[in-house]
């Protein structure tokens, strides 16, 4: 199995706001079975992610890999770095990150699918910023994705998603501490006030004088700090608030039937970032108009961080999906 970053140049890019890029530079990471034939599967990666979703530093690698639930030795991996997250100091910054919106990302990475000659992805998986830019892409190309499968993510950005990265951008904006400040206010969007008690069970730190609950999202701010940069936050926050594949179309329904791969949608029942409730009004929804759409919720107190977390519910929801195309290789 082989793991090394590797760059495409998507030329004479515009974005849906106009604006236009002469160059872009894509990197990307491309794992698995070596087989010609081996099925493909596209990993969407969040906010603060990469394309490293597997091996040793890889942020999925409890559930793809070696023997995992989705297993390497049948399966080619390939994942995207969003342009500007930082990854790769060759594909550079986005400077002008408002010229950009979720839709653009998926047309970026549609557009890198083009230059590797893949036009069939056996699956599209993302959890949440990564979910909507898959979600983004099936509408778009409605025959490439076989199994598009959002994780603890939704079709759009909704009131109270686009009002917590509104309270981000302000943070990234204003803030003498950005990067750090803005983590800490993610971090309780991401987990649950319950998680957070039985993790911390109101207890201090006496060296630093601070509650264990404190000393935690402290810890979170300084390590994302040390590893990202300004303008990559910016910019993703703004792709989170930006997810819509109605945008400048019509109704969801008309939208997503046109999906022809199955639809799989998990997610979590303490996520109070993507709330579940959503999920089930989006799957009630195309359920009226599309057969083959499927919801299934992992049940976690760590909201929706859990996603990260939850690997062995996860697997257990997954394994269906990927174990019958592994007994058909």
């Amino acid at each position: 199995m082989r793991q090394k970053i590797t760059h495409i140049t998507i030329s004479d890019f515009f974005t849906e706001s106009g604006a236009y890029y002469p160059n872009l530079k894509l990197s990307y990471q491309l794992v698995g079975s070596d087989s010609a034939d081996a099925p493909i599967v596209l990993v969407n990666h969040a906010l603060t992610g990469n394309s490293e979703v597997t091996g040793v530093n890889g942020w999925w690698n409890k559930l793809i890999g070696d023997g995992k639930c989705i297993d390497t030795n049948h399966f080619k991996i390939l994942s995207f770095d969003i342009p500007g997250n930082g990854f790769s100091q060759e594909t550079g910054l986005i400077k002008h990150y408002k010229d950009f919106v979720a839709r653009d990302i998926a047309k970026l990475f549609i557009r890198g699918l083009e230059y590797l000659k893949i036009n069939k992805l056996f699956a599209a998986i993302g959890g949440s910023l990564g979910g909507g830019i898959a979600w983004e892409m099936a509408v778009l190309e409605p025959n490439l994705i076989q199994n598009l499968i959002p994780i603890a993510a939704d079709w759009k950005s909704t009131d109270w998603l686009i009002g917590n990265c509104f309270l981000q951008e302000r943070i990234l904006e204003n803030s003498s501490n950005p990067i750090e400040d803005a983590r800490i206010h993610a971090m309780l969007c991401y987990r649950t006030p319950f998680s957070l008690k039985v993790k911390f069970q109101r207890t201090r730190d006496t060296e630093k004088e601070l509650f264990n609950t404190e000393s935690w999202l402290v810890h979170h701010g300084k390590k994302l700090q040390q590893r990202y940069q300004l303008a990559a936050y910016k910019l993703m926050n703004q792709l989170l608030k930006t997810i819509d594949i109605t945008r400048g179309r019509t109704s969801l329904e008309k939208v997503a039937s046109k999906i022809t791969g199955n639809i799989h949608i998990i997610s979590i029942n303490s996520d109070i970032f993507f709330s579940p409730d959503e999920d089930v009004e989006t799957f009630r929804r195309l359920k009226r108009v599309k057969e083959n759409i499927y919801h299934d919720e992992i049940q976690s107190i760590h909201g929706h961080d859990a996603f990260l977390m939850e690997f062995g519910q996860l697997s257990l929801l997954l394994r269906n999906i990927f174990q019958v195309q592994k007994s058909s290789i």
